[in-house]
């Protein structure tokens, strides 16, 4: 039955939907623009000086779909159902960010062509890493799938990737909960899987479980990284178990011998700082900068897909970008479609704080309008704090990655 509380939720979203109508209404939408304009390619340039697109892998990409093509992709039912009008706006949002029509014949399809041409407008050798994403699971292994927001096969995120190979790789998703884990990822490793991808606050994962034991022996020994979402998670909500996100669990991966890759550095949220006898939450970014810290041997890196996002405090560009002693275990991702979503980086706010050139942001706009994973990379190109800058080195993620069988 649907309460009064329903009822209005649902009339506040229905007139935002209203407002939303109109295209990129007050910068809400991606305006999905093709081509670049020839007054963009100075940018474009700066954008690529001294960098070698060879070794330009984005970290962070992920593959959506709702299964229309065959994909085997799933959508959680509430992004679809009217009387959960947040989650149809989450679903909107996204996939608008992604610049898929509404009346798209292949919901599958479109999420593809639209990332292909996106990636066109990089020089050749440039590549995305394309995420899977398992189902969240219960203790038993079992799929819990009221709790899963969207899910993406490894089958299918290979096979992506194998039909666009000179722009894509893929990373497998696996719940280690799964009573065929390890087979499932012997799969992968043979299927050419160039990382694995846990959100463990939204897949239900709790990286001190005893059980992950021989998974971590199994990923040391295979050098496969893997990249792990810590700190808070809007986008996903999935199973809700915020305490698994927190950033020092990942000392049970990395004490196994495991390369973990932190995913946003952990840079949104608070956490509990379990060293203490009397834990208290914290930022999570300082529980990722003491990690850092630490000696792990090279094996912890950390992703730094959306640090700049105004939902994220100025001190975490400041720090990623004055810690250059960080830079070679710093790798840029994109968190691609999310670039697309113009409200997600509110440049005037980085000008106010330093981090970026106020005469940067009218060609920085229109880039993003044309091309929102080319306003990224430059966008972090371009960000400065009192002369200090991202090096080379963080855009140079090839060699963290790149396994035997990856041409």
């Amino acid at each position: 039955m649907l309460t009064r509380r329903h009822l209005l939720c649902c009339g506040a979203a229905a007139g935002l939907f209203t407002s939303l109508a109109g295209p990129a209404r007050a910068g809400l939408l991606n305006p999905c623009r093709g081509g670049l304009p020839e007054p963009l390619r100075p940018l474009v340039e700066r954008t690529f000086a001294g960098l070698d697109p060879q070794q330009l892998w984005d970290v962070h990409t992920h593959l959506l779909g709702t299964g229309d093509s065959g994909s085997g992709c799933t959508v959680n039912a509430q992004l679809s159902q009217w009387w959960h009008p947040m989650e149809m706006l989450r679903k909107r949002f996204i996939l608008n960010a992604a610049c898929v029509p509404a009346d798209a014949p292949s919901v599958d399809r479109a999420y593809v062509e639209r990332l292909c041409a996106l990636a066109a407008d990089f020089p050749q050798g440039a590549r995305w890493m394309l995420f899977a994403f398992d189902h969240a699971c219960d203790s038993a292994g079992r799929p819990h799938a009221a709790h899963t927001t969207f899910h993406v096969p490894d089958a299918y995120a290979a096979r992506i990737a194998a039909e666009h190979a000179q722009r894509f790789a893929w990373v497998a998703s696996i719940h280690p909960y799964r009573p065929d884990a390890l087979a499932r990822l012997d799969a992968a490793l043979a299927g050419g899987a160039v990382a694995l991808k846990w959100l463990p606050s939204s897949m239900n994962i709790d990286l001190r479980d005893a059980r992950l034991r021989p998974f971590y022996d199994r990923l040391a020994a295979a050098r496969l990284p893997v990249i792990v979402h810590c700190g808070e998670e809007r986008a996903v909500p999935g199973a809700g178990r915020d305490e698994l996100g927190n950033p020092l669990l990942v000392r049970a991966a990395l004490e196994r011998g495991v390369r973990v890759v932190i995913a946003h550095c952990a840079s949104l949220g608070d956490a509990l700082d379990l060293d203490q006898k009397r834990p208290r939450e914290v930022p999570a970014f300082a529980l990722f900068t003491r990690l850092m810290d630490e000696d792990w041997g090279g094996r912890l890196l950390g992703d730094i897909s959306v640090a700049l996002q105004t939902n994220r405090h100025s001190d975490v560009g400041r720090t990623l970008l004055t810690r250059t002693d960080w830079h070679p275990r710093l790798l840029h991702g994109s968190d691609y479609p999310l670039p697309g979503i113009p409200a997600a980086v509110r440049l005037p706010v980085l000008v106010s704080a330093g981090l970026l050139d106020a005469a940067d942001v009218p060609s920085l706009e229109t880039l993003r309008e044309h091309n929102p994973l080319l306003f990224d990379l430059a966008l972090k190109r371009l960000a400065r704090w009192r002369g200090a800058r991202l090096s080379p080195a963080v855009f140079a993620t090839r060699a963290h990655f790149q396994r035997p069988s990856v041409s």
